[in-house]
């Protein structure tokens, strides 16, 4: 936890393009070193316990070995356990100087599967699960079919009015529909 995650060679660029990308970064290495300090809180009981009970192939020291090797793990998990703190309190100063509302750090719903787009609110399970741009694409091509139909309608009323230029008005609408039934 001591160096920043910019500084790591191994991390994706994307994570130190912003503050709030590192602050997300730095948060995933918290929930693995959470996992180192219950490895160690377990290696430091396992080493408490007395030598008589230990399984022949755990591999732990005797005597003195025992007490240094003890030592060592709480100071890791110590270590470890301040860096975890120190993480956690940098990520809530900076969602406290974001002011980020509280209503958007709740958990989504039990069973929420996010949209294939990431975009959009949660749907109701028999609801259609398209995202924003899959929504927009379709909204411009219904625009487009609007448009289309709306343009041969008035193309074929003007060829109509155009054939009509003497008859009666009931002869025009009985063409208009033949023409329309083509």
């Amino acid at each position: 936890m001591s160096t920043p995650a910019v500084q790591d060679y191994d991390v994706d660029p994307i994570w130190s393009s912003s503050r709030t990308a590192r602050q997300i970064h730095d948060l995933g290495k918290v929930e693995k070193d959470i996992g180192r300090l219950l490895s160690l809180a377990s290696s430091s009981l396992a080493l408490l316990s007395l030598p008589q009970t230990d399984a022949p192939d755990a591999g732990l020291p005797q005597g003195d070995e025992r007490s240094e090797q003890f030592v060592a793990e709480v100071g890791q998990y110590f270590e470890t356990l301040d860096g975890i703190q120190t993480a956690l309190r940098s990520s809530l100063a900076h969602i406290r100087s974001e002011r980020i509302p509280p209503a958007v750090l709740t958990a989504p719903p039990t069973g929420f599967v996010p949209p294939p787009q990431g975009v959009g609110l949660p749907l109701p399970p028999a609801a259609k699960t398209r995202g924003l741009l899959e929504e927009r694409v379709e909204r411009d091509a219904w625009r487009g079919v609007l448009d289309a139909l709306g343009r041969l309608r008035d193309a074929r009323r003007a060829e109509v009015a155009a054939e009509a230029g003497g008859r009666t008005a009931e002869d025009q609408n009985e063409d208009a529909y033949m023409s329309l039934a083509k």
